[in-house]
């Protein structure tokens, strides 16, 4: 196995066992980071429509 593999392998099983170990923990990470995607995107949205309408 190369190192790229190997990494990738290790990262899955540490997200796993976060995933099992606190569930509560991940499951309000992954709220967060959802939400901050939604706040990039809603920001993006704004720019591009007033770089258009002037």
């Amino acid at each position: 196995m190369n190192a790229k593999k190997i990494a990738a392998v290790a990262g899955t099983l540490l997200v796993l066992f976060f995933v099992i170990s606190q569930p509560g923990a991940s499951a309000n990470l992954v709220h967060n980071i959802l939400g901050m995607l939604q706040d990039a995107a809603e920001s993006l949205i704004t720019f591009v429509s007033n770089v258009f309408n002037g």
